[in-house]
């Protein structure tokens, strides 16, 4: 038998892979596999259910991450996929594997983090595991939320002259990462080295404790707005644009000189010698929520604080492309964050 690469794949394609062949045998499961969350319909509203798993030496580096802050973040990216439902987290379950290096003051400085994000949210903690590992910490958390079956939004519904839009600012956590690398590999072998963050709070702050943007969902009802589409940017804009246009079946133009980016990330890509829009498309992490809306909205949105219009959808057949500021068109090719190629 031959073998592939997991990295060949990514993780999407792995998931489509291994998951393919499984097929909804319950009328209680409305969403499975292939979605921020499944849909499971328990009578009355709908119960949206996601997981996130985070690894250390993968999804996170104990070296400059505060222990506090990995709590409150684990927490919040799955918070983040059940706004992106246009649901709402209650509760959440907490599973850890740790090491021997790990003490009760640690865990307990984590589970402060965990904490201050339940409260900032109102969701419950209602359970979870904990087992010993061999290979440092592991976080595994899993969400539950709710929502009207006519208020879920999914990512197959974006249709032909939909507009795009994208809440914050991109590429501020990926600046923040590269800015925590740089100094983390200047320390090496200092014993007093003081790390350079100086008018760099807000990138550190994007990369270590992002926020979900539970208020753009209220904004959105506030308005009278329900997504045809929507995602969170966890991987990068432009892998997210590409579910959502391959899930809905249609295409997509960006432009260059809509994308939001805040003062702190340009002047760090500049300093980096990194191509802003690249670090803005692919950087990940942003935890900003992708949505698609109607034409006939455009007003609306324009009214809404803190969203950007960054495109439009088209037919499938004109592919999605980045339209630059000098009117060339490159085609978005999914480069955002791939664990299985670290």
């Amino acid at each position: 038998m031959s073998e592939t690469e997991i990295s060949t794949l990514g993780e999407f394609g792995l998931i489509e892979s291994l998951t393919r062949d499984f097929r909804v045998k319950n009328p209680s499961t409305l969403k499975g596999v292939g979605d921020d969350c499944a849909v499971i319909d328990n009578g009355g509203k709908k119960t949206l259910v996601t997981t996130d798993l985070l690894l250390e030496g993968i999804h996170f580096d104990l070296t400059y991450t505060p222990l506090k802050h990995l709590g409150y973040k684990a927490v919040a990216v799955n918070l983040s996929d059940v706004y992106a439902m246009n649901g709402t987290p209650r509760q959440i379950t907490v599973s850890l594997g740790i090491s021997k290096r790990f003490t009760i003051e640690h865990i307990t400085e984590l589970y402060s983090g965990i904490h201050a994000a339940c409260e900032r949210y109102s969701v419950d903690l209602v359970g979870g595991d904990t087992s010993a590992s061999v290979t440092g910490l592991l976080i595994s958390i899993t969400c539950l939320g709710e929502a009207a079956e006519d208020e879920i939004v999914y990512r197959n519904g974006a249709r032909d002259t939909d507009l795009i839009c994208v809440s914050g600012d991109l590429g501020a956590a990926y600046m923040g990462l590269q800015l925590l690398e740089r100094e983390r590999v200047a320390s090496a072998g200092e014993k007093d080295f003081q790390p350079d963050f100086a008018g760099r709070e807000y990138l550190l702050e994007r990369q270590l404790k992002p926020e979900p943007r539970a208020d753009i969902i209220d904004e959105l009802k506030k308005h009278g707005i329900k997504p045809t589409a929507m995602m969170d940017i966890s991987d990068g804009l432009s892998s997210e644009l590409l579910h959502i246009c391959k899930q809905s079946g249609v295409g997509c133009r960006v432009y260059e000189d809509r994308i939001p980016i805040d003062y702190q990330t340009a002047v760090m890509a500049e300093e980096l010698n990194m191509n802003l829009v690249t670090a803005a498309m692919n950087g990940g992490e942003d935890y900003e929520l992708l949505f698609t809306v109607p034409l006939t909205d455009h007003e609306k949105v324009a009214q809404m604080k803190g969203v950007k219009l960054i495109g439009r959808i088209t037919k499938p057949e004109l592919g999605a492309y980045m339209v630059t500021r000098d009117d060339a068109e490159l085609e978005i090719r999914a480069q955002g964050w791939n664990a299985f190629n670290e």
